[in-house]
């Protein structure tokens, strides 16, 4: 398979883009970035260098991924959503004299999406924060802690209000009193079963 580059999209140097992989017009990819096998890169979405990116990952229109990133497979990110890596950001030195650099510093923090994971649209992601396993993030939600695996989390700042199957159907709600227990429950789209423990999601019947 091989890889399609519009004519409008900037890729830098060294840039790994793998086979059957997507990129859209007007997108900018800069240096040192990986992108795996059969992604999509949705036009005029900014990837900043040194972003890792696994494979069947779809990333929509109009999405900002900046420098600490890391993203695992089958990963859906969704339109209009941005990434940060800066606690504190400042365009100057103190005295207002000189532009600081826009280099990685000790203020510049990571943020890991797991495999399967959603990101809803219009999404603002923050950073030193881990986005697990096939949680879904509800679209407009502002994410400033890390989600667990498989929780559904939204609002503004964004909060664990459930949990969701691999397919994306909803398995629970929480209540905002006792977290829910289950020995095992399963989902009403595809079949597959949990166990939910303080809200802690176990497979039970993981795909093969």
């Amino acid at each position: 398979m091989s890889v399609r580059i519009h004519p409008t999209a900037i890729v830098e140097k060294d840039v790994e883009i793998g086979a059957g992989s997507s990129v859209w017009d007007s997108v900018h990819i800069r240096h040192s970035t990986n992108i795996g096998e059969e992604c999509i890169v949705g036009e005029k979405t900014y990837i900043a260098y040194g972003v890792k990116i696994g494979n069947r990952v779809k990333i929509n229109a109009f999405v900002y991924i900046c420098t600490a990133v890391k993203i695992e497979d089958g990963v859906m990110i969704s339109a209009g959503t941005v990434f940060t890596n800066d606690r504190f950001p400042r365009a100057t030195t103190s005295d207002l004299k000189q532009l600081r650099t826009s280099d990685p510093d000790e203020h510049t923090l990571p943020t890991l999406v797991r495999e399967g994971a959603t990101i809803g649209a219009h999404c603002t992601i923050g950073n030193d924060l881990v986005i697990g396993r096939f949680a879904m993030i509800g679209m407009g939600a502002l994410v400033t802690k890390s989600v667990p695996d498989f929780h559904l989390a939204i609002g503004h700042p964004a909060r664990s209000v459930g949990c969701v199957c691999r397919c994306g159907e909803p398995l629970v709600r929480f209540s905002d009193d006792t977290p829910p227990d289950f020995d095992e429950i399963t989902c009403s789209a595809c079949g597959l079963k949990y166990a939910i423990k303080n809200r802690m999601v176990i497979e039970l019947t993981p795909p093969v």
